[in-house]
């Protein structure tokens, strides 16, 4: 059953702004990234989304395909973004069955709450693995086929159908530092380093390089797994946005048309923040307990909570 337009996409776009183009999603089964992927169909585009899981990367390819009849979505599970000859074998069944790739979503990520002293060195290594080697795999995978969009479709004001151009997801925890996500912190601050990078390097050849960092976002597995539900509950941890609400998934959705589209064409080698305003404020993480308690009694401490059982 197709999802409204309401729920991933806001009416200001114009359909057909994408037709005959192709993205290229990693982590393309998540709440956020299928919405991103989602609108751009909607809007003419044909994609291709990848995942580990192949049996919901493969659903979420059919559900996303009703967004827009006589459209093409391929859904390629059993893809691990830590290999790089994994990906450039998606790539290659993208642009053979596909024609080609116009625009790339680096989605895939891994995320859970540890302090430092909770982290062991291969936990930590895992998370850098997934979001920064893995963005970096995605970027070197795609950018052949990147090049030669921009080449086809190249940047310029007259230009209302550009190509070549990538997206990073991120996050906002490296911007002030944020407890009991050091590991998180770390790898996407990699993960902003490759893209400002990439726009430096590739701008000259017409391919733009940018980030989206999401904040908390209603109804996604990123805040089933680090909301607090208590306070969600009430609405309080609603409240301490500075509009008052978690955003929706078409928010996200939405930017990434604008930076994917003719209005975003001279945008490259920027971080674009969707969260309400809400990194401004002091951290929110571990519901109702004030930083530093939760630190001090040793909330998230595993070990220690083991060693009194």
């Amino acid at each position: 059953m197709s999802i409204p337009r309401a729920e991933y996409l806001s009416n200001v776009w114009k359909d057909g702004i994408f037709d005959n183009k192709v993205v290229f999603c990693t982590g393309g089964a998540g709440t956020i990234c299928s919405a991103q992927v989602r609108a751009m169909v909607h809007l003419g585009a044909n994609a291709c989304i990848i995942g580990r899981n192949a049996a919901k990367t493969e659903s979420m390819a059919k559900s996303i395909e009703t967004a827009r009849a006589g459209s093409k979505v391929i859904g390629i599970g059993n893809v691990d973004v830590r290999n790089i000859q994994s990906l450039e074998s998606a790539v290659e069944r993208c642009v053979k069955e596909l024609g080609g790739i116009d625009f790339v979503i680096a989605g895939a990520a891994g995320n859970f709450i540890a302090p430092l002293s909770g982290l062991s060195s291969n936990a930590f290594r895992t998370v850098l693995e997934i979001d920064t080697l893995g963005s970096f795999n995605t970027l070197k995978a795609t950018l052949p086929s990147l090049l030669k969009s921009a080449s086809a479709h190249p940047n310029s004001p007259a230009n209302p159908s550009t190509g070549g151009r990538i997206i990073f997801i991120s996050a906002t925890f490296h911007f002030t530092g944020m407890a009991l996500q050091g590991h998180v912190a770390a790898a996407k601050a990699g993960v902003d380093a490759i893209s400002a990078t990439a726009a430096l390097e590739y701008g000259p050849r017409g391919v733009t390089s940018n980030v989206i960092t999401p904040g908390p976002i209603e109804g996604t597995e990123g805040m089933a797994r680090l909301g607090d539900k208590e306070t969600e509950s009430t609405g309080e941890a609603q409240r301490r946005n500075p509009l008052g609400r978690y955003g929706a998934v078409k928010e996200i959705a939405d930017g990434t048309v604008y930076l994917f589209s003719d209005a975003g064409s001279f945008v490259n080698g920027e971080v674009l923040v969707i969260d309400g305003g809400n990194w401004r404020l002091p951290m929110g993480m571990a519901g109702n307990k004030r930083y530093p308690d939760y630190l001090l009694d040793d909330t998230f401490d595993r070990r220690k909570k083991e060693s009194k059982l």
